[in-house]
């Protein structure tokens, strides 16, 4: 069975579901109904034992997804549209972490700002050796990570590492990735990822379920108590910035950014 969209290819195959995003073009940067559709699939996985895990992967070469389609940003002009769109985003990431079978993603390339969160709201994370991981916000656009998000990934690595890595905006290569736990895995290549997580989607599918359902919700409760702080005014505060504004039209002429802390 297969379904598509121009820019998400969704297909199951011997029990696994195989979720592409496919903008390559664009580095699969994604729109808002990639993400919604993201989410769709995983709301809608069924428990009768008929799909066994979901593989996400990006389509081409160059990345798993570079984040957010900057053009989406270029309308904010209240405080109403950055809180809306960390709440959407809040459950799209959450939809991920719900979804009633695992979910596994595949890396490699630049896997950066949504792309990351797609990456750390998943079960389970393997990449190719080409992968560089990260949320340079601070140094592209001037936006905020939401606590949500903070949450999931200083759980993976490490409170201070996260700090230092959104502080520096630098991204982290295969090795060091493995190395702090972000990935369980490193190939050398694409391909080779993807058939290790069509062989852990297969093994997976061979355990208890209700095992598998029951330990992913307790992590996604322990995280969700992690994060239930009230960051609105964070939030207000990066996306109706000039700063904000400023690295949004910075990146799409690809120039530095003039920051001025306002």
């Amino acid at each position: 069975m297969a379904t598509e969209t121009d820019d998400i290819l969704y297909e199951i195959r011997e029990n696994i579901g195989y979720l592409t995003l496919n903008r390559a073009q664009a580095r699969n940067s994604l729109t808002i109904p990639m993400y919604d559709r993201i989410a769709q699939i995983c709301n809608d996985a069924p428990t009768d034992g008929s799909l066994d895990a979901i593989i996400l992967t990006g389509a081409g070469e160059r990345a798993f997804a570079a984040g957010t389609d900057i053009a989406h940003f270029r309308d904010f002009s209240k405080p109403a549209d950055g809180l809306d769109y960390e709440k959407h985003m809040s459950a799209v990431f959450k939809s991920i972490e719900q979804c009633p079978v695992t979910t596994i993603s595949v890396l490699h390339g630049a896997c950066t700002g949504g792309g990351a969160a797609i990456a750390i709201a998943s079960d389970i994370r393997i990449t190719a050796r080409d992968l560089k991981f990260g949320v340079p916000i601070a140094r592209t656009l001037g936006n905020y990570l939401a606590a949500n998000n903070l949450a999931r990934l200083s759980l993976l690595i490490g409170a201070g590492r996260v700090m230092e890595m959104i502080f520096t905006s630098r991204l982290i290569d295969a090795q060091e990735a493995e190395h702090v736990g972000l990935v369980s895995n490193v190939y050398d290549n694409k391909a080779d990822a993807i058939a290790k997580a069509e062989e852990i989607a297969r093994a997976v599918g061979a355990h208890a379920p209700l095992t598998l359902r029951a330990t992913k919700e307790a992590f996604r409760r322990m995280k969700e108590r992690y994060s239930d702080i009230d960051d609105g005014d964070l939030i207000t505060q990066c996306y109706m910035s000039e700063d904000f504004h400023e690295g949004i039209e910075a990146f799409l002429a690809k120039r530095k950014p003039n920051w001025k802390g306002r």
